[in-house]
């Protein structure tokens, strides 16, 4: 049953965290504290644990995921490359600041961590803002194509590295992989279109979640008895996520993100609180 289980939930937040740019880590992480309160063979769930194993199963995500977008040419390596400057020692700092973080307090900021990012999104839905226009005579600009239309983004190298850091450390700390954040900066600091975002995002997500997994390894963290039991679901579920996200809209995509963010954020609080 707890096999089973570990698999499913692997899988469903892989799947989720593909298709979004987002890892898994806003899923698979309520999941897990879901599982803890009701299911037997959980009760090894703790901010640490769970945060540890969410990060190792990312890591395999980033990979499966990774190389389905590398296929579509939507991963923007050099951009990419420059945030891991900033997001990889955020990451380490992060998971290290996690072991003085007590269960209930994590439940109530993470809950309303991934409820300010659905908010982000929902302003930008409302307010009618579109990533940033650019010209490509701008220097530093870029330039990628998505089916017949072409998109123009420009990346400022300081900025962009204090935000990965800040966004790193957020990573390490809550186990998030970083995407839920680093995508909507993506949108609209830089102006990525929301594909290249997400695929780059995937990518980015690889080395975050495998230095911040070697942070918590180090502090003993890791229940490697249950880990074997994510990873394949976690493969298959990062490999049918950005298989789909190929073939949906980027605002159907930031729809379901959307509400899915506000149901598992509200949800957490009030564990964290009751």
């Amino acid at each position: 049953m707890v096999i089973l289980i570990c698999f499913t939930v692997a899988m469903l937040a892989a799947f989720v965290g593909s298709l979004a740019g987002l890892g898994g880590g806003v899923v698979l992480i309520p999941l897990l504290f879901i599982a803890n309160g009701h299911i037997e063979g959980f009760d090894w769930v703790t901010p640490q644990t769970v945060v540890a194993m969410s990060l190792l199963v990312m890591f395999f995500t980033g990979i499966s995921s990774a190389l389905s977008y590398a296929k579509t040419k939507r991963i923007d390596y050099k951009a990419g490359g420059l945030f891991l400057i900033g997001s990889i020692p955020g990451s380490m700092c992060g998971a290290w600041l996690n072991q003085y973080v007590q269960a209930n307090t994590f439940y109530i900021y993470f809950g309303v961590l991934i409820i300010l990012i659905a908010v982000i999104l929902f302003y930008r839905q409302l307010k009618g803002i579109q990533p940033r226009k650019v010209d490509i005579s701008e220097k530093g600009s870029r330039q990628a194509k998505i089916g017949t239309k072409e998109y123009t983004y420009k990346i400022k190298i300081i900025p962009a590295i204090m935000i990965a850091f800040f966004v790193g450390m957020l990573s390490g700390f809550f186990g998030i992989g970083g995407g839920a954040i680093m995508v909507p900066v993506m949108l609209l600091v830089f102006g990525f279109p929301a594909h290249i975002a997400t695929a780059t995002s995937m990518f980015m997500i690889i080395f975050v979640s495998l230095f911040g997994s070697i942070t918590h390894i180090a502090l003993g963290n890791i229940e490697w008895a249950y880990i074997l039991f994510f990873i394949p679901g976690a493969w298959i579920g990062g490999k049918l996520g950005a298989l789909t996200n190929q073939k949906i809209s980027s605002s159907l995509l930031e729809l379901f993100l959307r509400i899915l963010l506000i149901i598992m954020g509200i949800r957490m609080i009030l564990q964290g609180i009751g």
